[in-house]
């Protein structure tokens, strides 16, 4: 009996031995510093490459959230004297010159078009904030066809209904393109697209039409319906 005793003495030293030896903290020497289970460090995603995830950087449905911001003002330099005939005779060229001279623009990075657009990955309504001086979008009578009174704004999508870029439908209402803005909405569809109306802040009597398709966006005056 007393060898079988110290039999099963020594074999349970043996097995204590083995499994003290194999755990963490024994490979660890004691210290109790080994590495959390269950609380894996997520990875950081990487930067979101739009081209191979299929959504482009401008248009695809992207919706912007608001409108541009208000252009701050610059202070105005005094206008220089002039003679009563040369002034009547720039305001009578001022029309013509308004119609004929379209802004020249050049796309803002690769693959982005050269007109005015809204950056999906920042809202950012690039081709915005020349100011509210801009001699192309000046009127002497805003709002003479009064106000649209209907919902603008982001959580508003009206689908145009035909016409063309001098006068098209949204809902029964009537819109017309700046005329100095004409090419820029090569590829619109007049009876098809979704567009948002968005306020100018700087140029009492415009809106801003933005393309949902395409991304892109121009001036528009209410005419009424």
């Amino acid at each position: 009996m007393r060898a079988r005793h110290l039999y099963l003495v020594v074999a349970g030293g043996i097995l204590t031995a083995t499994v003290i030896a194999s755990s963490p903290a024994f490979a660890q020497g004691g210290r109790g510093d080994q590495p959390q289970r269950g609380k894996a460090t997520k990875a950081a995603p990487a930067p979101r490459a739009p081209a191979a995830q299929g959504r482009p950087e401008v248009g695809g449905g992207h919706i912007p959230v608001r409108g541009p911001a208000r252009t701050p003002q610059q202070p105005q330099q005094q206008p220089q004297q002039q003679q009563p005939q040369q002034r009547a005779q720039q305001q009578q060229q001022q029309p013509q010159q308004r119609a004929q001279q379209p802004v020249q623009r050049t796309a803002d990075r690769p693959g982005h078009p050269t007109a005015p657009h809204v950056d999906v990955t920042n809202d950012r309504w690039v081709g915005y904030g020349v100011g509210p001086r801009d001699p192309n979008l000046r009127l002497d009578h805003p709002w003479q066809r009064g106000r649209f009174s209907l919902e603008i704004g982001s959580q508003h999508v009206w689908r145009m209904r035909g016409g063309s870029r001098d006068r098209f439908n949204v809902g029964g209402y009537y819109f017309q393109v700046a005329p100095y803005e004409y090419g820029y909405t090569d590829g619109w569809m007049w009876d098809n697209d979704d567009i948002i109306l968005y306020l100018d802040p700087d140029h009492d009597g415009w809106y801003l039409a933005y393309d949902v398709r395409l991304g892109t966006y121009v001036h528009v005056l209410y005419l009424g319906p």
